[in-house]
């Protein structure tokens, strides 16, 4: 065979092969990121690792564990292959990162040193060659709207948006993930009527929220979708699940560098017609 001949032919070898490492590491660089309300993660521990092991999230923020660190399921989630970093709170609150990679944690939200609710973890994610940023946020509920309770409400949403920009000043992928409390517009409830004057939808509220989103995040469920009916969080009153009246508070909020990359959102919606489920189902997204 000629010189030439077998040299082109090593040349398009070569280039093949090099096409499919690319497309194995893109491949291996995408990241599957899921938020969850598990609402009292001892009475849900089946329902959590049957969800991990259906799923199979890279990454899944929980929130509302209700429990300190030490009552958290750390072997039978670390049996499932996930390193879990916890903060948890006994009998309220209380958030977790579960990765299938070693992670570095933060625990607490700045801006109040007073502060002992335990509702902000983050944590850098090792992907591909570079990291992701992955927040698990539980905001105060706020209702009582005449109470004490709603000014820390809004305080905690304050502190929020200070703390998410600084984070979106470091130019990483960013994803905030959580139980926001926080019904953005009347399309994201079922009966928007029947929420007027809770804290959940109060104008205050939902103003903090797109001061969040004008940071420069995107909502990443309403950069893929503008349907009305989806919904993250069904009442136990009152047949909120069978009737369909839902709200969506469940949102993970993209910087522009993980916003670049979605791919896919999913509401696992069949989640919540378990047997003795979480009144939140799991969001999931997928980095590509």
């Amino acid at each position: 065979m000629p010189l030439p001949t077998v040299i082109a032919r090593q040349l398009v070898n070569w280039h093949v092969l090099a096409r499919m490492s690319e497309a194995r590491e893109a491949r291996n660089s995408s990241v599957k990121i899921a938020k969850w309300n598990v609402n009292s993660v001892r009475q849900r521990t089946e329902h959590l690792l049957r969800y991990l092991r259906d799923a199979k999230p890279d990454v899944l923020c929980l929130q509302e564990l209700k429990c300190m660190d030490a009552a958290f399921p750390l072997m039978e989630v670390e049996a499932e292959g996930y390193n879990a970093a916890v903060h948890g709170q006994k009998g309220f609150n209380g958030v977790a990162i579960l990765a299938k990679a070693p992670i570095e944690v933060v625990r607490g939200l700045p801006g109040d040193p007073d502060d002992e609710q335990a509702r902000y973890i983050d944590a850098i994610v090792p992907n591909g060659n570079g990291i992701i940023r992955v927040a698990s946020i539980y905001l105060p509920n706020g209702n009582p709207p005449q109470t004490e309770k709603f000014g820390y409400k809004l305080a905690f949403m304050d502190r929020l948006i200070a703390h998410a920009k600084d984070l979106l000043a470091l130019e990483e992928p960013l994803v905030l993930a959580g139980d926001y409390n926080v019904i953005p517009t009347p399309r994201d409830a079922a009966d928007p009527a029947a929420w007027e004057g809770d804290a959940l939808f109060l104008p205050e509220t939902r103003a903090r929220f797109r001061s969040l989103l004008n940071l420069g995040l995107t909502d990443a469920l309403r950069a893929t979708s503008d349907e009305p009916g989806l919904y993250t969080f069904w009442d136990y009153q009152a047949g909120a699940w069978q009737r369909n009246k839902g709200i969506r508070i469940d949102h993970l909020l993209l910087s522009p560098r993980a916003a670049d990359r979605l791919a896919e959102v999913t509401i696992a919606k069949e989640r919540r017609g378990e047997d003795k489920p979480s009144d939140h189902v799991p969001v999931e997204i997928t980095l590509a």
